[in-house]
């Protein structure tokens, strides 16, 4: 059974609403975005597996535990995406990172794909995709159907802020798929932006609005 789930953290919540104002700063925003992603980076890794070792520390020997060993990746979708991803290699620096682009048709609202460049082992790994917008959810899922159809079989997505339509669309689309968003907003409007959201994620991490 996937998870699906809103992190409610007073650390995160705080920072989500800093990154809403329209107030903000481009590297402000840009600092914001990582370092929520690494927040929410410590949740959806919670189940990795470990294994005992024994350490020598300055007193004595301690039975503790490490990682397991098991392969991970980081997928963000271009170009926004690519905000999250030093956040969440402060905590898992040891994984690959993959790129995948995608854009929305303005006319049609679906998502047009011009790039995907993964790890050459992709499906020996867990995969994290990472968008800070779940709007439609047409460019995650059509991602994540793009890194599947590439042999990974264990995927999470991981966002900042979503509209509902977009967590319905993705997760019946991708049913075995763990998602994890910051906040999950009121709706899309007639553009597919989510409101109140904080605009476009891409302009405001890159300075480009």
């Amino acid at each position: 059974m996937s998870v699906v789930e809103i992190v409610d953290h007073p650390l995160i919540q705080h920072k989500i609403s800093l990154l809403r104002d329209r107030n903000t700063g481009t590297k402000e925003f840009r600092d914001l975005v990582s370092e929520i992603a690494m927040l929410l980076c410590y949740e959806a890794t919670r189940d990795l597996p470990t294994e005992e070792v024994e350490v020598e520390t300055p007193v004595a020997l301690a039975r503790t535990k490490v990682l397991a060993g098991r392969k991970l990746a980081l997928v963000p979708i271009l170009r926004a995406g690519l905000g999250m991803v030093d956040g969440m290699l402060s905590l898992i620096p040891a994984a690959k990172v993959g790129h995948i682009g995608m854009y929305r048709n303005e006319e049609t609202l679906q998502p047009v794909e011009y790039y995907c460049k993964l790890p050459n082992d992709i499906n020996e790994r867990e995969v994290f995709v990472l968008d800070p917008m779940l709007a439609t959810g047409g460019s995650a899922s059509d991602a994540i159907g793009q890194i599947k159809a590439r042999g990974a079989k264990h995927i999470k997505f991981i966002g900042l802020i979503a509209a509902p339509e977009g967590l319905k669309a993705l997760h019946e689309a991708h049913p075995d798929v763990d998602i994890y968003v910051a906040a999950l907003d009121e709706r899309l409007n007639e553009n597919g932006y989510i409101i109140p959201g904080l605009g476009d994620a891409g302009d405001r991490i890159f300075g480009t609005k």
